[in-house]
């Protein structure tokens, strides 16, 4: 994640600056060039990236979406939303591990620039997406930068990547119930 994060950040303006090394040498590197970075994190899946940009950036501002997919329609909903104020002058990382069909990316996008957020200044980074994410998201919003390390093929009826990598949320959080766990096998034996 960081990895993705550190290329992410790349995409930014930069300008070139001089810095004093330990050493006593001068070194000349890059210094972002901005009013400021915005982390928003799609969830719950897309705060697990958190740690590596708050490690790379360690003032980064935080804000979270929560879109999920109502299940009689097909279509994201938004239900949460905290945005820091003044969003609309910083260039935003927005945050998702997995993005399968590309909705819930572009309704985030969408609610970036209703807060006023320019297209060109964010920067969409995912561990793995569909073809269809990829490709629906580029052509809604051609400014926005997409980072990934992988791009599968396919989806599966449930619209899940394949092959995937399963809910990353539920593994990186430790919360994914097998298939054959039941309530009932968990409860203490009756005498």
């Amino acid at each position: 994640m960081r990895l993705l994060i550190e290329r992410a950040l790349t995409y930014l303006p930069s300008q070139t600056c001089v810095v004093q090394t330990p050493q006593g040498q001068q070194y000349e590197g890059r210094r972002f060039n901005g009013k400021g970075i915005t982390g928003v994190s799609i969830l719950r899946a897309g705060e697990t990236m958190e740690p590596a940009l708050r490690a790379v950036c360690k003032d980064v501002r935080i804000g979270k979406i929560l879109i999920q997919t109502n299940m009689d329609s097909g279509e994201p909903e938004l239900h949460y939303l905290r945005l820091p104020k003044d969003i609309s002058e910083d260039h935003v990382i927005l945050m998702d591990s997995t993005v399968s069909t590309g909705a819930a990316a572009m309704m985030a996008v969408r609610v970036l620039l209703d807060h006023e957020v320019q297209e060109d200044r964010i920067v969409l980074v995912s561990l793995l997406m569909a073809e269809l994410g990829v490709h629906s998201v580029a052509y809604a919003f051609p400014k926005v930068k997409i980072i990934t390390s992988a791009v599968d093929k396919s989806l599966d009826d449930s619209l899940h990547v394949i092959p995937g990598i399963g809910d990353f949320g539920d593994r990186y959080f430790g919360t994914d119930a097998s298939d054959d766990w039941s309530e009932e096998e968990d409860q203490e034996p009756s005498c």
